[in-house]
Parts: structure tokens; C-alpha cells; sequence
């Protein structure tokens, strides 16, 4: 192996100083890859999941009929192939005066569970009944409602008919309409539909997470302990073949600060793009690069974008004015220099520039620099008034405060969040700073609406999709709609609502255009949510692992786990 000599000259004298050599001795081989992670995660239905965490980990064991892959291409996983208008396997019709659309979707001839049972269209069918039902929160209910009857071919139950309720140009798009094994989970949905939540408490992925017919993709679960650790095993039945990395261990290290120490001490392998801060991803780099460390940092451009939701239901919120002086309180650009070095830009809204339907005209959206002057007269025009001990206080005496919550032990959104408190305070605003556990503020916090402020946290889409499920007026989650739909702040505009429902039906590309810019004036006018910055996705990777790619979108690397592999780090050495 080759040493790098570097001569200095101090004083007269030569110092040899060298720079270590890649250590091969330690990396992982393709008998196991322990993964770390900073989020807990949920359990495995598909139907039910929502943190990102858990996304990314049900990827190693489920498959659905498509999918997004690292060029942001849409390919087939467990369709033979994806219809459209132009090969023949869709087509538009007229029913009842409605233009719709049916298409013909094929799963792929050895596609399986985990337990050895064929994984046919009764599956995708049962999956449209559980989503449907009104007992079962789930967070894409839209999903399954665009399809109207899924009719399966008599002779071959691996071919099935879909008829979209509506003629929508992407109709062909749905990678989260996902299976559900009917032969394990109709006895538990048939017993406990009638009662709300009953299905999700009682189903086998809560109840019996191992069960190996649970799963479809190239790996199933062999041992679960939420909030610490899951074994991925190979799925002999995988239709894609044997995977190549015989196990893959994930283990839940919440506080982003120890990640580093337990991958340096060798406790973990890998840093999965839910783990390192993206100010310890530039350090750990420098470190990797002048120490010779065998990992690979990896830096992607991504979709993601970090925000503030607001509770439209809290009345200090409601007031527009106040809204907007938030914004404008926030030096963006100086958050994003000071701690991401600007390599993470300021947000304008939802939409990160990689997406087509990206805008920041401000002739189409409305903008906000930082301009506290702005903030502060929006307070007074709104009858904040501010007080001798520096706080705002309306005609009532109460005092202008807010709670902002976010994941608890993330370094980065806490140091955000005294950032926030900062801005904030120097226009009159007290800061209250309250934290949970990943698990409690995603699954139980955000999607019931129980923050009474503010909740700082990311989204990630797919490219142009339809925001509907986040600003839709019928998508904020209650008690009676089962707690469906991720419209958090609870923010509706009727004229939104309208466009959303018109955009899928739109077949002309610039007239979709139009409309999501629409959308984002309105968006950005009215601020439900404040954005703060376009986030890039991060990991660290052993120097031999090989077929890992950051997509930079909503749909993870896990996509094709199957194709990782660890090189012989034997072979390395002797290179």
C-alpha cells in the first residue's frame, strides 16, 4: 500500500509527516451490513406507515408495482411492464358521461411472499379494501380512491384490469399502491373492520412482525425491537432473486452527535441518509479525506425539503399578518451559511428546485427576504403591541407565544430551533421549545394535529406530483375522517382544493404548469407553512460497498438493496 510522504521545512529542518493509508482489515463483508439511523421507526404495514425511517427499511422487504429509480426514470418492479396510452395497455373511455381510463397491469410470474404463497392480483384488491375502509387511518388514502374496481382475469389471477374512476394523466404513476398479503391479513381485517383503529392494532405486522408472509422484496424480517434494532434476513422467495449481502442489521442511534463514534468504534457499518447532520457530513468528510478513513461521505440533491408547519387552528395563527411576519423574521440565508456553508439553499415553498414544476418568479409566487422592520409592522398593523419587557401583547393582555416542536436529539433542527427562538424574540415573540421521540412526534403528534404551535420537520415527493394530500381542504386529518390525510396545519383554501383536483386531470403539460403555480401563489401568500431550506440527502458508506446509489428522491436507496454488495476488502488490499 501506498504512503503519501508530504516534507515540511521548519526552522531548517525536514518533518516527514504522513497520511495513513486506507485500513482494509475492519470493513464489512457480504455476511452482514449494519446500517445506523437516527429515526425510530413504526411497524411495517404498508398501509399505515409514515415515518421516513420506516419507509426506507420497508423497502428491503416490499415491492409494489413500480417505482422511481436513481435517474428519477419510472421502471417496473412487480409488473411485468408499466401501461400508458402509447404501448397499447391503457386506453380512455366514456362511462356515464365521465372520461376514465383502464389499464392492464401484469405481476411478474414468480413474484411471491415470504412464506412461499403467490403474490397474485387478490393481493393489490384485498390492499384497495383495507384502504378504503373508513376504520383504517392511513396517510395516502388517495392513492387507492383513484382506483374504481380492480378486475381480475379469470385464467391468470397475475393479470388484473384497473379502472380509474377519472382520465388522469398520470394515472400510471402509483408507486404506493402497495400489497397486503390477503391469505395472513382478510381473517384479521374481516374480524376487526368495524372498529376503528381494530385492523392496525391486530394486524401481523403489529401483532407478528417476522412472520416471513408478510414480505415481498429480497429480504424479511427476522427480529424487530422498536426503537432499537431490526434484522433483515435474504427472502429465499424473492422474484428478483437471492439477494447479494446475507443480512442487514439497522439499528436506531437517535442523537445524530454519537452516529460518527459508534461507525468509528465499528459498531455500525454504514450511516443510512437518516443519520448524519449535514454540518457533521462536511466535518466526518474533511476527516475521511485527511486521515485516509475508508468510508465514502456521499452528497445528493434532493426533493426534500425541511419546514415549519403552523396550527391554523391556534388563534394567534389564524391572523395572516402574523403568519407572514414569521417569514419575514428569518434571516434564511443566514441560517443556511451558518450552518450548511449555503450548499443547502434557502426554500421558496414545497417544491425543491429538482422538480420540473419548480418556480421563484416572484411575479408567480410571493417571496419574503429578510426584513424585520416588515415583521414588526405587521405585528403593530395586527395589534401586537410591544410591551416594556420586549414581548407583544394584544388588546386582551395575552401575550404573543409559540411552542415550536420537532424530533428530539437532532442536533441540527434543535440548533434551528434556538436560531428560530432568536429571530423570533427580537420581534417581540416568546419561544417555547418542546421536543418527543421520532416516533411519538411523527406518529402520534403531527398526523393528529396535537402540536399547538409549531412542528419543524421535512417532506419529500416524488417529481411532479399532486400536493392534494398536504393542501387539500378534505385531507386535514380529524377523528372522523379516521385521522386520513397529511394536511397538518390545517390550512384550506377552497380555490387550492379546486386546482388540485383539476391538475391530474390535465393532459396538457403547460396548462399542469400553470396550475401548480397557481397553487404555489396561493401557498405562499397565505403561508400554512414556512419553508427554511432545500435539504441534500447524506450518507456514509464503506469504501467497498458497491451497487449503493442516493436517489435524491422520496423513493430510497433500499429500492435496489438487492443490487448492494461488499467487496472482498482481501482483494482491495492486494490491489
Amino acid at each position: 500500500m501506498r504512503k503519501i510522504i508530504t516534507s515540511i521545512f521548519v526552522f531548517g529542518l525536514i518533518v516527514l509527516t504522513t497520511v495513513p493509508t486506507k485500513s482494509y482489515s475492519n470493513l464489512p463483508t457480504n455476511e452482514e451490513l449494519q446500517v445506523g439511523l437516527s429515526q425510530e421507526f413504526e411497524n411495517f404495514n404498508p398501509m399505515i406507515m409514515s415515518m421516513l425511517a420506516t419507509t426506507w427499511m420497508y423497502n428491503m422487504v416490499g415491492r409494489t408495482l413500480m417505482v422511481l429509480n436513481e435517474d428519477a426514470e419510472w421502471e417496473p418492479q412487480l409488473a411485468k411492464k408499466i401501461p400508458s396510452l402509447e404501448n397499447g395497455l391503457a386506453e380512455r373511455f366514456t362511462e356515464d358521461g365521465v372520461e376514465k381510463i383502464r389499464a392492464v397491469w401484469e405481476i411478474v410470474d414468480n413474484a411471491k411472499w415470504g412464506d412461499g404463497t403467490d403474490l397474485t392480483c387478490r393481493d393489490f384488491k384485498f390492499a384497495r379494501e383495507v384502504a378504503l375502509a373508513p376504520t383504517v387511518a392511513i396517510t395516502e388514502r388517495e392513492t387507492y380512491e383513484q382506483v374504481e374496481e380492480i378486475i381480475i382475469d379469470e385464467n391468470n389471477p397475475r393479470r388484473c384490469t384497473f379502472k380509474y374512476k377519472e382520465a388522469k394523466w398520470n394515472f400510471n404513476q402509483i408507486p404506493k399502491f402497495y400489497a397486503l398479503p390477503e391469505h395472513l391479513e382478510r381473517p384479521i381485517f374481516e374480524k376487526y373492520k368495524e372498529q376503528p383503529e381494530g385492523y392496525e392494532q391486530h394486524s401481523l405486522y403489529t401483532t407478528s412482525p417476522t412472520n416471513p408472509g408478510l414480505y415481498n422484496g429480497p429480504y424479511v424480517v427476522t427480529e424487530m425491537t422498536l426503537g432499537s434494532h431490526t434484522i433483515f434476513e435474504r427472502n429465499p422467495y424473492f422474484f428478483g432473486g437471492p439477494a447479494k449481502i446475507n443480512r442487514i442489521i439497522t439499528k436506531v442511534i437517535s442523537n445524530t452527535g454519537t452516529l460518527e463514534a459508534n461507525l468509528r468504534s465499528g459498531t455500525i457499518d454504514m450511516i443510512s441518509v437518516l443519520g448524519m447532520s449535514f454540518d457533521q457530513a462536511l466535518a466526518f468528510n474533511q476527516r475521511v479525506q485527511g486521515r485516509n478513513l475508508p468510508y465514502n461521505v456521499n452528497f445528493q440533491p434532493s426533493l426534500v425539503y425541511e419546514h415549519l408547519d403552523l396550527n391554523l387552528d391556534n388563534p394567534f395563527l389564524q391572523d395572516v399578518r402574523v403568519r407572514k411576519a414569521l417569514v419575514y423574521a428569518i434571516d434564511r440565508p443566514g441560517l443556511t451559511n451558518a450552518l450548511f456553508g449555503g450548499k443547502q439553499p434557502p426554500a421558496y415553498h414545497n417544491l425543491a428546485p429538482l422538480d420540473p414544476w419548480f418556480t421563484n418568479d416572484p411575479k408567480k409566487i410571493v417571496v419574503y427576504p429578510y426584513r424585520r422592520r416588515e415583521a414588526a409592522r405587521l405585528l403593530d398593523d395586527a395589534r401586537w403591541k410591544l410591551r416594556n419587557d420586549g414581548f407583544r401583547y394584544n388588546e386582551n393582555g395575552e401575550r404573543l407565544e409559540l411552542t415550536i416542536m420537532t424530533t428530539a436529539g437532532n442536533q441540527v433542527r434543535e440548533l434551528v430551533q434556538v436560531y428560530l427562538q432568536d429571530q423570533w424574540r427580537s420581534i417581540g415573540i416568546r419561544v417555547r421549545i418542546q421536543n418527543e421521540p421520532p416516533r411519538v412526534f411523527f406518529g402520534q403528534t403531527t398526523n393528529r394535529r396535537r402540536f399547538t404551535g409549531v412542528a419543524m420537520y421535512a417532506w419529500v415527493s416524488s417529481p411532479e406530483s399532486n400536493p392534494r394530500s398536504s393542501l387539500s381542504c378534505d385531507r386535514i386529518p380529524t377523528e372522523e375522517n379516521g385521522w386520513s390525510g397529511q394536511n397538518y396545519p390545517g390550512w384550506c383554501n377552497e380555490r387550492v382544493t379546486e386546482l388540485l383536483e383539476k391538475l391530474d386531470l390535465e393532459f396538457d403539460e403547460q396548462k399542469r404548469l400553470n396550475i401548480i403555480h397557481e397553487v404555489l401563489y396561493h401557498y405562499t401568500n397565505e403561508v400554512p407553512v414556512i419553508p427554511l431550506y432545500y435539504r441534500s440527502d447524506i450518507s456514509v458508506t464503506p469504501i467497498n460497498l458497491r451497487g449503493y446509489q442516493l436517489p435524491g428522491h422520496q423513493f430510497s436507496a433500499t429500492n435496489h438493496v438487492e443490487r448492494w454488495y461488499l467487496e472482498d476488502p482481501k482483494k482491495m488490499e492486494n490491489r
